[in-house]
């Protein structure tokens, strides 16, 4: 396959970027879009040219580092995966791809397609967390959880933080996120002691980051690549009012 390509090139935040155009030839049909990026990094390093810089770890779907728009969507047009698990034989041979780092304030670009997505670091900083003293690993029927509750907790925790979301959101609004942080501590008995602070704290370190508003238009769970339910969003809400209407009585 011989592949067009379209890559936002820009040096860094502060800085003016735009599409240049590469052609990558032999291509095969069962490299991963991030292989086929390596292919053409190597050719512009022998022909002297600065390869383009794009964040990259496992490879496995599970870091949530391959943070790429193509052709107007996240992580690209398949759904339920990430942009290292998108294969070029979703493509077609001469196809022309767009492709376009995550677009949020909150996320300044560092350089071509890498930004920086510390903000969510600092969500998970300001409450994602438990400070109850487990100690050694209990056996598993030590904690009953209802398997109703163990389930949404499971699938909640699958949030990679890949940044889908607020890329995919027209408000660039992290609440898919947050509330998928949120509900996977709520739902367990271990994240009891710090609910409400968490809820009101994490939502306030959204907003500090200058992640937008939800109106749940619902684009950040269509292009999910863990397929994170709305319903989380809705628990965030109500953990948040509950939290909100509690601190106001203390």
């Amino acid at each position: 396959m011989t592949i067009n390509l379209k890559v936002w090139k820009q040096k860094n935040a502060k800085t003016s970027g735009n599409l240049e155009t590469y052609k990558v030839d032999h291509v095969s049909p069962d490299m991963s879009f991030l292989e086929m990026f390596d292919v053409l990094n190597e050719k512009l390093v022998q022909d002297n040219k600065e390869p383009i810089a794009f964040d990259h770890d496992c490879r496995e779907g599970i870091c949530g580092m391959c943070s790429m728009y193509i052709n107007g969507q996240p992580h690209g047009p398949l759904e339920g995966v990430t942009t290292c698990q998108l294969h070029m034989r979703s493509f077609s041979d001469g196809d022309t791809i767009v492709v376009e780092p995550w677009r949020s304030a909150a996320f300044p670009v560092i350089k071509d397609l890498v930004v920086d997505r510390t903000a969510f670091d600092r969500i998970i900083a300001s409450g994602g967390f438990v400070s109850v003293n487990t100690g050694n690993a209990q056996d598993a029927n030590n904690l009953p959880i209802g398997k109703d509750k163990a389930d949404m907790a499971f699938a909640a925790a699958a949030c990679i933080g890949c940044g889908a979301c607020v890329a995919a959101c027209k408000n660039a609004s992290a609440m898919l996120f947050v509330s998928a942080k949120v509900s996977q501590l709520a739902l367990l008995p271990q994240g009891q002691p710090e609910r409400e602070s968490r809820a009101l704290n994490m939502v306030a370190q959204m907003d500090a980051e200058g992640f937008g508003a939800c109106t749940n238009t619902g684009a950040c769970a269509a292009e999910c690549p863990k397929e994170i339910s709305l319903d989380n969003i809705a628990r965030l809400n109500r953990e948040f009012l509950g939290a909100s209407i509690s601190n106001q009585e203390v």
